[in-house]
């Protein structure tokens, strides 16, 4: 064993999740199992903590401790949205090798991948031993080689629970509402909204994902409709919806639009695509009562809504990457992506990818998951979501109509 190899650095990155701790808490326990090492440190706010030399020893943090922060939602050590280039890399790699870290693992997305895949060259080019594994997150279930994300089933059970509240609240008051739902590349948030459903008539009566163009006319015209139909209509959109072009909706109604940090528009949390398309059909349609929400920060780690299964998942995903990390996979390969397999309905494998397989690749909603309308989705998409969701999920449930006949009859 090389006199690095006893030293852990775990991070965390992007987007917190519901169950993302239990995969730090996965990390951490896991490797005080193992006899070759000494400490284990955990990075605050990410790669941008790396660079800061602003570390939390772990090493000494209680088990019973660490248990409760992995049943609590949101990064534990912090997060950053930092989408580090070839010289913070390289800023990074020199920060393990000053503080002799020998296993550097990261929880997050693509963007976090793509860094693990940087540091992991900066080290084989220097001919330092360093073991980098790259742990899946997000909500957005975009990670490319994994049949989910963790992350992504608790997010979509809220989303599939809010939904069917908002279809029982509109049902009692009749409307229009619109629920925009994160997701800019990836529709499999925005679709969740579809395990809301019980009955034909409920809501989402439309669902829009970025997979498919979206047409201002046509929305227009298919909220029409439904309104003609039931009385009533409940729409789920993405944040990522664009037109033929590739050009953001919220862009195209905006007047003004928020970029972020890396100069993407800014989707989340401003409530613009709700009140621009809220408007559009109040004004165009001519229906009065238009109701529009934004989920926002809401469906990443609400406390009170989190899958059994995505908890048990995350853990794993954090031993695993322990596991492959020290003794390596089938082939003998110590650094790679963890990625969950399905292996049965239901049930889950795990295996170790390259992290060229996954680093800066974006993974979206399978066709055979969206109906040919292009506004709602497949039964192999329920088949799918449904086991993620975990056990507990609440039902609704409606009077039947027994209907009195009129005795003074109509307008009296």
């Amino acid at each position: 064993m090389s006199s690095n190899a006893g030293k852990v650095l775990v991070a965390q990155g992007g987007g917190p999740t519901a169950v993302i701790n239990q995969s730090l808490a996965g990390v951490v326990l896991e490797a005080r199992r193992h006899r070759g090492i000494e400490r284990i440190y955990g990075a605050r706010h990410g790669v941008r903590g790396i660079v800061n030399e602003d570390f939390y020893d772990l090493t000494q943090e209680t088990s019973h401790n660490l248990e409760l922060v992995a049943n609590t939602p949101s990064s534990a050590l912090g997060s950053t949205r930092d989408k580090p280039d070839l010289a913070y890399c390289q800023k990074i790699f020199k920060v393990l090798q000053a503080h002799e870290i020998g296993h550097f693992f990261y929880i997050g997305g693509n963007d976090s991948a793509d860094t693990v895949r940087i540091v992991s060259e900066e080290a084989q080019a220097a001919g330092y031993a360093l073991r980098c594994v790259h742990i899946p997150k997000t909500i957005d279930n975009d990670l490319v080689g994994n049949d989910h994300t963790p992350g992504f089933p608790s997010a979509a059970r809220f989303v599939a629970q809010a939904f069917a509240g908002a279809n029982l609240d509109n049902a009692s008051l009749p409307g229009v509402y619109v629920g925009v739902v994160m997701g800019r590349h990836a529709g499999f948030l925005t679709a969740a909204s579809a395990l809301g459903k019980k009955f034909p008539d409920d809501g989402p009566h439309l669902i829009y994902v970025p997979e498919r163009v979206f047409e201002l006319e046509r929305f227009l015209a298919e909220v029409k409709e439904a309104q003609q139909r039931h009385g009533r209509c409940v729409i789920a959109v993405s944040e990522g919806i664009h037109d033929s072009s590739g050009k953001s909706i919220v862009e195209q109604l905006a007047k003004d639009v928020e970029r972020d940090a890396h100069g993407n528009v800014q989707l989340s949390g401003t409530g613009a695509l709700a009140d621009l398309l809220c408007e559009e059909i109040k004004s165009k349609l001519g229906i009065k009562r238009v109701r529009g929400d934004t989920f926002g920060y809401l469906q990443r780690s609400f406390i009170g809504c989190v899958s059994d299964v995505d908890q048990r998942e995350a853990r794993e995903v954090g031993e695993k990457a322990v596991q492959y990390a020290m003794w390596g996979d089938a082939q003998g390969n110590t650094s790679g992506s963890v990625a969950i397999k399905r292996t049965g309905f239901y049930s889950v494998d795990y295996e170790l990818q390259p992290l060229q397989a996954v680093a800066g690749k974006t993974r979206v909603m399978e066709d055979e998951f969206i109906t040919g309308s292009g506004t709602d989705v497949t039964d192999a998409f329920r088949l799918y979501l449904r086991p993620l969701l975990g056990s507990g999920m609440p039902d609704a449930f409606r009077l039947r109509r027994h209907v009195v006949d009129k005795r003074l009859g109509e307008g009296r």
